[in-house]
């Protein structure tokens, strides 16, 4: 996101008691430079390792340490709130993600955070063995499930201990970019709730496995459960796009939006039923849409016949005689022409590094899409987080690790990208059309 972008936004930057916490510092010069306005907030243990006469000094605005501090009138949380586009921890210890899932308010910044009335971003940082806790990724659970708070981190490498492992905080420029991508999607203190960067857009996200039956009881599948393609509709909509999600069997709920874009929902079972659901929303003409993103695990092959009955134990053959499902992302991209709609294809593999590279790139080319989200399945099949490469025809970006809401808001900055730099869209869609 452009400095112009972000020029006049409000970030409340709050500090709690980590030895990250001088990364903190480095996150508020990042911000400022871009024309950020930002309100420091410190708790009294993250004052013990970052000086808030730094902090001020960096911000050009007093520290804001407790609600009953002097120096501010009112109830200082309401206030902050008020003003906060985003309000971001950096860093969460684990005792402040315990007590943001609980909802407790008993400090400042926690206060803060549940009075909030845009994202909260929290970029943790422990020790290993204190995010591995049980406790700890129950918390992590609880927050990914309320869908009020977006993690950044934490990443994998060596903590101040001397232990490696997972707990060390994202360094400050991927926090500073994540920040920026959730004021891409926040409504301004003017805005009412209007507006958003997508607005005028109409994109179409497909998500979670399909299906594939053997007979009315047995079918063949995959581990996608849809959380990457559902952030992706969320995040689209709270910027304000008009977003049609069609979505294979998963348990997820329709993602619930407070900005003015809006998800309609299409509910499909298998590849033939993405398929369909998908060209109806694009038309034939790919006209319906100026996006489409693949970010479902679409099945390569269903069973040349399904029996309408179940096969017995002894009518099940060893084999399963197999057929090609067509390739949803292909005929698109072989049927669009002058670049219109802009197409995101997902690869997921098992391999990673420049082998990973090297798949996205054939699969760019084979498929004809303008960028290619790739991951190891085992960093993000079930996880609420992700950690991604972004793949486009003269670039290999590397993600650090993060949840899925903030890859989203990413992928959505590239594709404006495309829109801006690849091609003008042939028409504004109005919602009312």
């Amino acid at each position: 996101m452009s400095a112009v972008a972000l020029a006049g936004r409000t970030v409340a930057l709050c500090v709690t008691g980590s030895i990250a916490a001088y990364k903190a510092v480095e996150v508020a010069r990042l911000l400022v430079k871009s024309g950020v306005h930002v309100i420091p907030v410190m708790t009294a243990s993250g004052a013990r390792f970052v000086g808030p006469v730094t902090l001020s000094g960096v911000c050009g605005h007093a520290v804001a340490k407790d609600m009953w501090d002097p120096a501010f009138a009112g109830e200082l949380h309401v206030h902050l709130a008020q003003r906060a586009d985003v309000v971001a921890i950096v860093p969460a210890t684990a005792d402040v993600l315990a007590r943001l899932a609980q909802g407790r308010a008993d400090d400042l910044v926690t206060a803060l955070a549940l009075c909030a009335r845009g994202p909260v971003l929290v970029a943790p940082a422990m020790h290993p063995r204190m995010w591995d806790h049980p406790a700890t990724r129950r918390n992590v659970a609880e927050l990914a499930a309320q869908r009020r708070v977006t993690l950044v981190g934490p990443e994998s490498g060596e903590v101040a201990s001397g232990d490696v492992g997972v707990g060390r905080m994202a360094e400050p420029s991927a926090v500073f970019e994540a920040i920026a991508a959730l004021l891409a999607g926040a409504p301004g203190p003017s805005s009412g709730g209007g507006g958003g960067d997508l607005s005028e857009r109409r994109v179409v996200v497909t998500a979670g496995p399909t299906l594939e039956d053997v007979d009315p009881v047995r079918f063949l599948g995959n581990r996608s459960t849809g959380k990457m393609g559902f952030a992706l509709a969320e995040r689209a909509a709270a910027r304000g796009a008009d977003v049609t999600l069609i979505a294979g069997p998963v348990t997820l709920r329709t993602p619930e939006v407070r900005a003015p874009g809006r998800v309609r929902r299409v509910d499909v079972r298998s590849a033939l039923d993405m398929r369909d659901a998908m060209w109806n929303a694009l038309g034939r003409d790919l006209s319906g849409a100026d996006a489409l993103v693949m970010a479902a695990a679409v099945a390569d092959h269903r069973p040349a016949d399904v029996s309408p009955t179940k096969l017995k134990k002894g009518d099940v053959r060893a084999t399963i005689e197999l057929v090609k499902n067509p390739d949803l992302l292909g005929e698109v991209g072989n049927a669009r022409s002058g670049g219109h709609p802009v197409l995101v294809g997902f690869a997921v593999e098992t391999a990673g590094g420049e082998e990973l590279v090297a798949y996205a790139r054939r699969k760019l080319a084979q498929k004809r899409v303008d960028l290619v989200v790739a991951n190891e399945a085992s960093a993000s099949f079930g996880r609420d987080d992700n950690r991604a490469v972004l793949v486009t025809h003269d670039a290999a970006e590397a993600l650090p690790a993060a949840s899925k809401a903030v890859v989203s808001d990413v992928v959505w900055d590239r594709v404006k990208q495309l829109w801006q730099s690849l091609r003008p869209c042939p028409r504004r869609l109005s919602r009312g059309s």
